[in-house]
């Protein structure tokens, strides 16, 4: 397998059209003394991969969790693809979520479930008009578009952690996502296994036009995937740039990642 070189063409990202993510002075608390987010600010292009790093705590997840709703931010605008989730009622809300896919920690399988059911079920949810032979054919273009078509039988408990990884994907994308939120895609696995994700995240970002947050303790899924990397730490955006102008600071705290 060849592996592409670092994600360094910024032009990926469309910066002359509006963004499709635009977070501005987001606040987040959880009791009294407990400050997590302290006025982020952040915008998405399209078609932009920008990487978030930050100590264990630093608010990295809070952050993509207000974005879909999962957790209601205390002060602050979050805007995405234009209007404000803040004026959303739930039924607006649930349609701005069906346009992003979100790849959680641990995969989020259903160990019950086949890996065809699994990647069926939020098709039929969602796209209730669907033929049976077009939800069997969107199950297996999907797979096909992360190398596991024949896994489809399959149960959960019968793959690799690298494979559950790539079917959480596969589930994530059925949908076709405009923007994808991944949470530590790389966590618990090799490094080959873990290149070959952050691999697969530069397919899908040129093959589907995808916009993507990238949460990872992972320097070497960073500098593969990354058109941006932002770094928070105690609540704010300490610093903001390409992987080899970061790599290049003169601050301690943010040399500290590149070590």
């Amino acid at each position: 397998m060849i592996f592409p070189e670092t994600n360094t063409n910024l032009n990926t990202a469309n910066t002359s059209k509006a963004p499709v993510i635009d977070i501005r002075g987001l606040y987040k608390s959880f009791g009294k003394n407990n400050d997590v987010l302290k006025g982020i600010n952040l915008t998405l292009a399209p078609g932009e991969n920008i990487v978030v790093l930050g100590k264990s705590g630093s608010g990295k997840s809070i952050t993509i969790k207000c974005l879909v709703g999962l957790e209601v931010a205390d002060k602050g605008v979050i805007k995405i693809f234009g209007t404000d989730i803040s004026t959303m009622n739930e039924t607006a809300l649930n349609e701005a979520r069906v346009r992003i896919g979100f790849l959680f920690q641990n995969s989020a399988l259903y160990d019950s479930m086949s890996v065809r059911k699994n990647l069926e079920f939020p098709l039929k949810r969602h796209s209730k008009n669907l033929t049976s032979e077009k939800v069997e054919e969107s199950v297996k273009e999907t797979l096909d578009s992360v190398g596991l078509v024949e896994a489809i039988d399959k149960m959960p408990d019968e793959l690799s952690g690298g494979m559950r990884k790539r079917i959480g994907l596969a589930r994530t994308l059925i949908l076709k996502p405009e923007i994808i939120l991944y949470d530590e895609p790389t966590t618990g696995l090799d490094p080959i296994t873990s290149r070959e994700i952050s691999e697969l995240i530069l397919t899908l970002q040129k093959k589907h036009k995808t916009s993507s947050i990238i949460i990872t303790h992972d320097m070497a899924c960073a500098k593969l995937t990354a058109d941006r990397i932002v770094i928070l730490k105690d609540g704010i955006i300490c610093a903001e740039g390409s992987y080899d102008t970061l790599e290049k600071s003169r601050d301690e705290f943010v040399r500290s990642f590149f070590i």
